[in-house]
């Protein structure tokens, strides 16, 4: 009480002016007490946090970072794949317009009956779906390329996990050799990433599928959002139908339908499981396996895609045994590969925007039959088996036609299975030798003369203005005296040939020869009667086949109709065939006799046939660089050349030996089970006129002393460019 009296004395009163007033203090909760400090037992010492934790909570931390740095990327990647699988997506049209990716046509050769033999450029037999295709096919397809195709979604990790794997034990880089791809992959590589062809950037259609097959990282990364645009846009179905419809199969065959009509002759929807195991062997290497290539290798691969189709559960082993125990075999179109050359000659007389630039499938009905051509094939590997030393370099060319020019078989060089090489029988131009005297005499006769007038086989010499003097041998280097026009023809004599050309006339001379079809420019000396100008074997066999046909030139011609592909209506018809008339049917009947003699007891002996007439001549020029034989029977005309395409002499052949025995074999071939048919001639009577008409006066009487001598003949048709080149040629000592 006290204090507290004090404490308001102090209030009101004053007295402890200057102190701080007296405030009690906030009451708070108190502190709950602290546990005891634990003690370490007497004698041990306390430890340091253990290390653990801290690595945990580093460990947590670093995990912490990955997550945020992965999940952020990993957005960032979904965003651009994402976008890009959007771009592509709007970008693709409907899976109809990718069936046929070509920017090019082909062209498909048919023979004389209709059946085809050839193919050119890249040949698509029409639109086909996964759902129109022979099971076996779509199975096989599948079991070879991506097993797990209607289950993923464009791509498979496994596979390109796999593949990276292979390729690096095999010493490639990860992208290099295997690519893992799946079907979808390989339609964007077929689409090109959706990159359309540029001429202006792409030589040509090759190097662009080239330059989209590359298995670049960076093209890789781009597949993926393309095959998942494929995904989104199309159905496993269409997917797959794109790629039957564009995947190449090798021999110039686009897409399964194209191959199952080159290879089998059928439609990709009847293969049987042994055709559709080959065909989807070919699309890891399509020309190395392909069956017109090597048809065991073809097979080999077949067998191992029956087995993956055997384990995937597509085949019975019924199935299985069959396909092993009959595997697929080429057509026999594909097998016979025939007329190789015949198919680019008439390529040749093709516009080009009908042939090698067409922008559609175009269909060439030709006059080719096969049957000729493969009697043409084999004639020619015989006699070069049976008769040529082994290694020989020398080469061939055969030419077979009708009367009316059109070809009927063509080889134009031993390697007969080609297409785009050197064609011998069409490219070559070479001298003709004897085989040009045909023209001298065809000229004489529709003169008038008869094949019984005479001439004199005697030493004979022109003075060529510019050249000298030139005196013509005979290949014998012996004299016959006088001889009839049919001994001089039969037996090849140089001297009178020369003398009837000089007696009608060299511009005479060359204008039959070139109303024939002899393209060439005509020698304007004397020589030109030996056959030194040049010419192809198309031409000399378009020639005599103008005689045969009673004196009418022929154009040869393969081609009788083009038109394209779905269209009835030609866009093109023949292209050549029988012209104006050169000389008179009685001439060509009598010239047709003359040349039989050649056959029955001239220089082309070798080449009679067995069982029927027949009618030519032979021919070799200097040194016999080129020998020759063309003749023909009532149904067909050939003609065959041989030499060094370096044109170096052959080594003992002339135009009777060798070229006639192809010649032989060829027409024996030919004619099998053709009934024989006599030669359109006129036989002469078996004498000789008392005159012989002049050259320079046609049908007017005149002495045999008339024909030229050499005081006579000096200074006609001077040309010294031609004369000296034809005395540098010099094929003047040649007989047949």
């Amino acid at each position: 009480m006290r204090a507290a009296a004090g404490y308001g004395q102090r209030r009101m009163g004053g007295s402890d002016k200057g102190r701080p007033p007296l405030v009690a203090e906030r009451r708070r909760a108190s502190p709950a007490p602290r546990p005891p400090a634990r003690r370490a037992p007497a004698g041990r010492r306390s430890k340091p946090p253990r290390r653990g934790n801290i690595l945990t909570r580093a460990f947590r931390w670093l995990m912490g970072l990955v997550w945020a740095v992965a999940w952020r990327v990993t957005a960032v990647i979904a965003m651009i794949l994402g976008g890009a699988t959007w771009y592509f997506h709007s970008q693709l049209p409907e899976a109809s317009a990718l069936l046929d990716g070509r920017s090019r046509g082909s062209v498909t050769l048919l023979d004389h009956e209709g059946e085809v033999f050839a193919w050119r450029g890249e040949t698509f037999g029409g639109q086909i779906t996964a759902a129109d295709v022979s099971p076996h096919l779509r199975n096989a397809v599948v079991a070879t390329e991506d097993r797990r195709f209607w289950w993923h979604f464009g791509v498979s990790p496994r596979g390109i996990a796999s593949a990276i794997r292979i390729n690096l034990r095999e010493g490639r880089g990860p992208f290099e050799g295997n690519g893992g791809s799946t079907i979808t992959q390989q339609v964007a590589k077929l689409l090109c990433l959706g990159v359309a062809y540029d001429p202006a950037r792409w030589k040509n259609e090759a190097d662009y599928e080239a330059d989209c097959r590359r298995g670049s990282l960076a093209r890789k990364l781009k597949e993926v959002p393309f095959a998942f645009a494929l995904e989104w846009k199309y159905t496993k179905e269409e997917i797959l139908s794109i790629y039957l419809n564009r995947a190449y199969l090798g021999a110039g065959a686009r897409g399964f339908e194209a191959a199952a009509q080159r290879y089998f002759g059928t439609s990709a929807a009847r293969l049987t499981p042994a055709q559709a195991a080959m065909l989807a062997g070919l699309l890891v290497a399509p020309s190395y396996f392909a069956p017109t290539r090597s048809l065991e290798r073809a097979q080999g691969r077949a067998n191992v895609i029956v087995g993956l189709m055997a384990e995937q559960g597509y085949l019975t082993p019924q199935q299985v045994a069959e396909a092993r125990a009959a595997p697929a075999q080429l057509s026999e179109a594909a097998a016979a590969r025939a007329g190789g050359y015949f198919a680019d000659w008439v390529m040749e007389t093709v516009p080009s925007f009908f042939g090698h630039d067409t922008t559609e499938d175009v269909i060439v009905h030709t006059t080719l039959d096969q049957h000729i051509q493969k009697a043409a094939e084999e004639a020619l590997a015989h006699v070069f088996d049976t008769r040529v030393k082994d290694g020989s370099a020398a080469q061939a060319a055969i030419v077979v036609m009708s009367s009316d020019g059109a070809v009927r078989a063509m080889v134009g060089g031993r390697k007969t299975q080609v297409a785009g090489a050197f064609n011998r029988a069409t490219q070559a131009r070479r001298q003709t030798g004897s085989a040009f005297k045909t023209f001298v005499y065809a000229a004489a006769l529709d003169l008038g003369w008869s094949p019984f007038d005479t001439l004199e086989d005697r030493p004979l010499t022109i003075n060529i203005r510019g050249s000298g003097p030139w005196s013509p041998k005979n290949y014998t280097e012996d004299f016959k005296g006088t001889v009839t026009l049919t001994t001089a023809l039969k037996l090849s004599l140089n001297i009178p040939a020369v003398r009837l050309s000089e007696a009608v006339g060299r511009n005479l001379v060359r204008k039959v020869a070139t109303d024939f079809g002899i393209q060439s420019d005509l020698a304007a000396g004397p020589a030109l009667a030996l056959g030194v100008s040049e010419a192809t074997l198309l031409e000399m066999t378009g020639a005599y086949a103008g005689i045969l046909n009673g004196g009418s030139a022929v154009r040869p011609y393969g081609l009788i109709e083009l038109r394209l592909q779905g269209e009835k209506g030609a866009l093109m018809g023949q292209a050549g065939g029988m012209g104006e008339r050169v000389i008179s049917d009685r001439a060509a009947k009598q010239l047709t006799w003359m040349l039989t003699q050649v056959l029955e007891s001239g220089t082309g002996t070798r080449a009679r046939l067995p069982d029927r007439a027949a009618a030519g001549k032979t021919g070799t020029t200097q040194a016999a660089r080129d020998a020759w034989f063309v003749g023909f029977t009532a149904d067909y005309v050939a003609g065959v050349w041989m030499g060094y395409d370096d044109n170096r002499p052959l080594s003992g052949v002339t135009g009777g030996g060798l070229p006639a025995e192809i010649w032989r074999e060829v027409m024996v071939r030919v004619h099998e089970g053709i009934r024989p048919r006599p030669l359109p001639m006129i036989v002469p009577p078996q004498r000789a006129p008392a005159v012989a008409p002049d050259a320079a006066t046609v049908g007017a009487a005149a002495p045999r002393e008339a024909l030229p001598q050499p005081a006579a003949v000096q200074g006609r048709n001077p040309d010294i460019a031609d004369q000296i080149l034809n005395d540098v040629l010099g094929t003047f000592g040649r007989r047949d």
